[in-house]
Order: C-alpha cells, then structure tokens, then sequence
C-alpha cells in the first residue's frame, strides 16, 4: 500500500487508549450503537490534528473548522471549545504521547431511535470520539513521491455538497480512490464540475510551473489548515503564487507538484495519469516543506512556552 494516509506501522497502537463520551477506555472496547448517527448514515464530522512535542500545532485553526462545520449541519458538540481541547490533550497524556501522533477527533449526531435520515430521531446526546495513534508518514512516500490519477468523480461546490465539510460521509471520495488504485496510482486527482483541477480525495493538490505555486481557487476542494498555511508561507516568502482555475493540461505541464495534509504535511507527486513529473520534491517544493516544518516548530514552541 502506498497513499498520503500511509504510515509505518506501531506495535503501540494495540494498546491505545481511546476516548468516547468521557471514557478512556481499550481500544478493544471502543464501541459505538449501530444506531449511532455516524455508523447509520455518516451524520458527523472530524477533524485531525499532529502531536509534536507534546502539543497540537494549530489547534485553533481545526478547532475553529470543527465547530464551523457542526454548526452548518445544526449539530450541537455539546462541549465547549475548552472541553474539546481538554480531552484531546487528556487522551494525549493518557497514552504517553509526545511526538509522531496523529489523533482523530469525530462528532455525531449520536444514537437515534431508529436508523433513518431525520436529525429530529436524534436522541439528544452527540458521540464524541478522538483515536490518537502513533503513526508516521512512511519515508519512501515523502522520498518517492505519489502517483495521481484523474478520476471521474468531481470535487462539488457548496451548492451541490460543500466539499469544506469535514462529513463523516467520504463515500464519493473513496470511490475516487478506488478507481484510482485500480489504475495502479496512489490517490485520485479530483476535477471540479467545470472541469478544473480542484483537489485529491484526501489532500489538496498544488503545482508548479517555472517559479509560480498554483493551486485551485478553493471554491470546490477541502479547507485545508495545511493547504492555508502553505498558501500563507508563499506569500510572507515572496513566492510566486497564482490561485485560479487551472486545466488538466496546466497540469501535466507542471515541474513540480505536491499536495497537502494535516498527517503528512506536504507530499511531493511523482506523476500525474501516467506522466511522470520532472522535478520530484523539486526546488520549490523543498524550499515550502522546510518553510512548513520550521512553521510547525515554532508553533509547537510557543505553544510549549505558554502552557
């Protein structure tokens, strides 16, 4: 397997403690209804977040993305922002975590009184789950670089499924994924409904052409934390960047090309639907990927300074 979510496997894991409603309880015994809201019909939302040094870099920014998204979807968390963060770093510390953790945090409308679409069923009390697990990228993805393919599904405007939504339903991106397995890539290049490249089905794609990073306008892709940050590094860095819509063939003419992500930060791409990209972590590529850990680890030590 290969993927931006693929990482080096942990004996550890097996022995996580994992947080629902309250409890930290094994991960052997970490149980939700099949009547729960999120199992049913994918009713929720998450977020994800990197541990480095005991912290969670940007854990604003996600949190602020959390409860954005749980309140388009009327869903009351039920916990305050404090709370939220509380039992992230509860989980963290009850594990032993310091460094090399990615924790998934997931929110659903919780248990209903019978396996339907209507909020209205909800019982009342939403599921909070956060899963914290030691998980590297493995080294030979970040060294060699993925291999995209253009799939037929489309990215969405947020008149059609807001794709900004971090829903627990991901089927139309899986879908995706699999046609992408299928012809021997790594992860799919998502198109939007106009045609132009948007986003891959679990990162955001940038690419780049001489000196100049380009990326979609963002109307149909992932609000990314980790696409925002690399769009905010070019431009505090003095890097070419053009944000607009851009076709397959702005694409396949690219030098360099790479996507972005909570767990694996920034991914180079080694070719695009057979083609191979010339430059794999290239210059520019290199130069945002260095810009993006040293941002990391000031924010890892401010965070440290003030707790």
């Amino acid at each position: 397997m290969t993927g931006s979510q693929d990482y080096e496997p942990d004996p550890r894991n097996e022995a996580v403690l994992v947080y629902v409603n309250g409890e930290l309880v094994p991960r052997s015994e970490a149980v939700v209804s099949v009547f729960d809201a999120g199992f049913a019909l994918g009713d929720g939302v998450w977020e994800g977040f990197r541990v480095h040094g005991g912290q969670l870099p940007f854990a604003d920014a996600h949190l602020d993305r959390l409860f954005w998204g749980a309140s388009a979807i009327r869903l009351d968390i039920a916990m305050t922002r404090e709370e939220i963060r509380a039992a992230l770093e509860r989980t963290i510390a009850a594990n032993g975590m310091v460094d090399g953790v990615h924790v998934r945090l997931m929110v659903t409308r919780g248990t209903k009184r019978t396996p339907t679409q209507d909020p209205r069923l909800a019982l009342g009390r939403p599921t909070v789950v956060i899963v914290a697990e030691w998980k590297e990228p493995r080294p030979e993805v970040v060294a060699n670089g993925l291999s995209l393919h253009t799939s037929s599904v489309r990215c969405t405007r947020a008149d059609m499924f807001d794709m900004r939504l971090n829903s627990h339903s991901r089927l139309h991106l899986i879908i995706a994924l699999q046609q992408a397995i299928e012809a021997g890539a790594d992860e799919a290049l998502m198109l939007d409904a106009d045609g132009h490249v948007s986003s891959c089905n679990s990162t955001n794609f940038f690419f780049v052409a001489g000196a100049t990073v380009r990326t979609s306008t963002g109307r149909a892709c992932f609000n990314g934390i980790t696409r925002g940050l690399v769009v905010d590094l070019c431009r505090e860095n003095g890097v070419a960047l053009d944000v607009a819509d851009f076709s397959l063939a702005d694409v396949y003419a690219a030098d360099e090309a790479f996507v972005t992500g909570t767990f694996g930060g920034i991914v180079p791409v080694r070719a695009i639907d057979g083609r191979a990209v010339p430059q794999v972590s290239g210059p520019v590529t290199a130069d945002l990927r260095r810009l993006y850990e040293r941002r990391v680890a000031r924010e890892t030590e401010r965070l440290s300074r003030s707790s």
